[in-house]
């Protein structure tokens, strides 16, 4: 599976076999020893390129979840065999920042308490979660996927604009989204999605909120936030709420299958917050 994942991404056998450190007869063989096994064309091979099949984007996909399963499961193998392994917790840089002092602190006083140790994401911190590199997170709906894992609300909260405090939408009371999003001076700054991609548009391609701030300070772009962001915020900026925009729900998430008391009792303290 491995050598398949490593075939489909790079859609070459050359640039696979180096990336995987073996010759590249080997590599060829072992795919088509898969193909027979399972019956199906999994890449379509010319003398110019190699594309994948239907049958082959969908092995891909289930592929990296397996592997990604397997390396989970290391992680957490390894980690439980050590004494006393700290609570590993994932989070966006620069979300919840209220929040998760709170969180750090009141868990810190419980009787039996252990060492927390903060995971800072870029984007999707679910992600920790599925491949075993965290215990638990906090993660913002609609924006961070919930699929597949144990979850405990913690609190709703509006959005905001972030402007220059110089636009003139910077002063008004609130706006919509429709008055955000059609800004030609300040197009919406735009988040990677799954895989790291970034979606098309005009908008600057951002990667975390430290970033962000300073594009809009430059009147580069602007972005709609849970309304908690305000205690980051730089000079310069301001921030409207946004009427329409949808609600954020922020939640702890952890895999399912954890049978930790500690992180039942990180979970209990975030809840009682």
């Amino acid at each position: 599976m491995r050598y398949f994942v490593a075939v489909a991404e790079e859609l070459h056998f050359g640039r696979a076999a180096r990336r995987l450190g073996i010759a590249q007869p080997p590599l060829s063989r072992t795919i088509a020893q898969l193909e027979q096994r399972l019956g199906v064309a999994l890449l379509e091979r010319t003398s110019r390129k190699v594309t994948l099949t239907e049958a082959g984007s969908v092995l891909l996909a289930e592929g990296r979840a397996i592997l990604g399963a397997l390396a989970a499961a290391e992680r957490r193998t390894q980690r439980a065999a050590t004494s006393q392994p700290p609570l590993v917790l994932a989070t966006k840089a620069g979300a919840s920042g209220e929040l998760l002092a709170k969180l750090l602190d009141a868990y810190a006083a419980e009787p039996g308490a252990i060492a927390v140790d903060l995971l800072l994401c870029e984007y999707q911190p679910q992600r920790m979660l599925h491949n075993g590199q965290a215990d638990v997170a906090l993660l913002h709906q609609p924006f961070d996927s919930t699929a597949e894992l144990d979850t405990e609300i913690l609190n709703t909260e509006g959005q905001v604009a972030i402007l220059p405090a110089s636009h003139p939408l910077a002063g008004r009371s609130h706006v919509r989204t429709a008055d955000v999003s059609s800004l030609p001076d300040l197009p919406l700054a735009r988040w990677p999605g799954p895989g790291g991609v970034y979606p098309e548009g005009p908008g600057a391609e951002v990667r975390n909120q430290t970033q962000l701030f300073q594009l809009i300070a430059l009147g580069r772009t602007t972005v709609v936030l849970p309304e908690s962001c305000r205690a980051n915020l730089l000079e310069g900026l301001a921030a409207v709420p946004v009427l329409d925009a949808p609600t954020v729900t922020t939640v702890i998430a952890w895999p399912p299958h954890s049978r930790s008391r500690a992180l039942a009792d990180l979970v209990r303290v975030a809840t009682r917050l």
